[in-house]
């Protein structure tokens, strides 16, 4: 269940994922698989190739990108989740998300 983000930062998110960019998306999530995990950051772009090689780059494992309708995506969470928002420099994301309390 995905809650936390507003319309229009989804439909930016979708847009820059179709131009082939990575786009990343952080909002609150539970599942109760990941206990103790309660944010998902989507890491989108409808470049598979290049997707792929962004999981490589970043010591993920590609096989578990999500071939969703027009937006491909990794979900991160946990510890990568916010080594990779910070070394994105999203700090809005990391924040608004209270990732380093």
């Amino acid at each position: 269940m995905a809650f936390g983000i507003r319309r229009q930062e989804l439909q930016q998110w979708k847009e820059t994922v179709s131009r082939g960019e990575i786009a990343y998306i952080t909002h609150f999530w539970l599942d109760p698989r990941f206990p103790g995990i309660t944010t998902v950051t989507k890491v989108g772009c409808s470049d598979i190739t290049k997707l792929a090689a962004w999981c490589t780059a970043n010591e993920l494992p590609a096989k578990y990108i999500h071939h969703r309708d027009a937006y491909p995506h990794f979900d991160l969470i946990g510890p990568k989740q916010i080594e990779i928002l910070k070394r994105e420099q999203l700090w809005d994301q990391i924040e608004r998300f209270r990732l380093l309390d």
